[in-house]
């Protein structure tokens, strides 16, 4: 009896597949031990069912572990399992899509709105995201053209306070900028008569007043030394803190970086960045050495990009851990947290200290308005001291 509740039922000759699956992902045996019985478990919940490989929906999914929680099963998948397993299923062809709802007119507009953002203005998916998320919420309020067609500035201001009723200044620009860019694409749709996007306000602040933060160079090289490069985690980290801190990459640059960007006989990487810019800078030998030392090591994912996650399910990095890499780095070296990008400002201020015009900066930086590169002009306090005019009634 014991050997018939282990046999994995209708999904039996998926076990062989699932488990190159999960060992491809850098699972540890036992983890996929542990997963297999998952799939097992499963499978005989088909057979008890009649639901056969290839007619299994998400629903059923649902069904089955509420089947294990009415038996007074305590040891169900964890949601990670459930993750893997459903995309093994899918890919493997033991499971059917989902029935495709039909979309409403507003969230087909909204759809059409992100393919407008991703290829024609090719922002960013995180930028994507925030602007899209804010079209749904004003277009779920005006659904049908005729509603749209009749928009008025008074409407477009209306929402835009609501929205901006506990923001920051920051944050309230930032709406600006997503409503203006909604009732663009609106007027260019022909959705509206008038070129609403003039009707939206700027918030009130004045640009560019303070000055940037910067980072001592000793407590830089804190940072790398920080890095145990005789370890996996500590060679990949050490990277990943070189490309931000010698290149001044931003971190979805870092995280984007494939092996096919490392030119290493020409000694150039190219930087994936903002608006699908493709730019190439010197490998430094620094940067070079460091790149090689993580790649050196054993890479379980046949993935193209340079930055892998260590831990299973193995795949490549997302941006927002470039930030946990600096601020673990922080921890170990003792100095004050800071964020990724104030290694990018270190290296523009050391730059411009070193005599680097703004132009030689704005280059590196990779900045597509010599404006923004503007900003590390205030970062050096002894020529502002020079050219500044003598406050009226107190000595120089």
């Amino acid at each position: 009896m014991s050997g018939s509740r282990r046999r994995p039922g209708c999904l039996g000759p998926f076990v062989d597949g699932y488990r190159t699956h999960l060992l491809g992902l850098g699972y540890t045996p036992g983890t996929v031990r542990g997963m297999l019985k998952v799939l097992g478990q499963l499978g005989r919940w088909m057979d008890t069912e009649g639901v056969n490989p290839g007619e299994l929906y998400t629903g059923d999914i649902e069904s089955f572990l509420a089947a294990r929680r009415a038996a007074g099963r305590r040891h169900l998948a964890t949601r990670g399992e459930l993750r893997q397993l459903l995309f093994f299923l899918r890919t493997a062809g033991a499971m059917r899509e989902e029935p495709s709802r039909e979309l409403t007119p507003a969230e087909r507009l909204a759809q059409d709105y992100r393919n407008w953002l991703v290829d024609t203005r090719g922002l960013a998916e995180a930028t994507v995201l925030r602007y899209v998320t804010l079209a749904e919420r004003f277009l779920g309020e005006r659904a049908s053209r005729n509603e749209l067609a009749q928009l008025s500035g008074a409407e477009v201001s209306a929402f835009l306070l609501s929205e901006c009723a506990r923001l920051s200044v920051g944050s309230a620009k930032g709406r600006v900028a997503e409503l203006r860019s909604l009732l663009r694409f609106l007027h260019l749709r022909g959705l509206t008569d008038r070129a609403l996007a003039e009707a939206v306000v700027p918030v009130a602040g004045w640009r560019e007043t303070g000055i940037p933060h910067t980072m001592a160079r000793l407590d830089i090289e804190r940072l790398l030394s920080s890095c145990d490069r005789d370890t996996t985690e500590g060679a990949r980290d050490f990277a990943i803190l070189i490309l931000a801190a010698r290149l001044g990459l931003r971190s979805i640059e870092v995280a984007r970086l494939e092996l096919g960007d490392i030119h290493w006989r020409a000694g150039e990487i190219s930087v994936r960045g903002k608006a699908r810019r493709l730019d190439r800078l010197p490998l430094a030998t620094d940067v070079g050495e460091a790149l090689a030392g993580y790649l050196s090591y054993c890479r379980p994912h046949p993935s193209r990009r340079v930055f892998l996650t260590l831990r299973a399910p193995v795949r490549p990095i997302r941006a927002d851990l470039v930030g946990d890499v600096v601020e673990r780095a922080c921890l170990r070296a003792g100095v004050a947290h800071v964020g990724a990008h104030r290694l990018r400002h270190a290296l523009a201020s050391e730059m411009l200290a070193e005599g680097a015009s703004l132009i030689d900066i704005s280059q590196v930086l990779r900045h597509a308005d010599l404006a923004t590169t503007a900003i590390y002009a205030k970062v050096d306090l002894g020529r502002l001291r020079q050219v500044a005019r003598p406050w009226p009634g107190a000595l120089r």
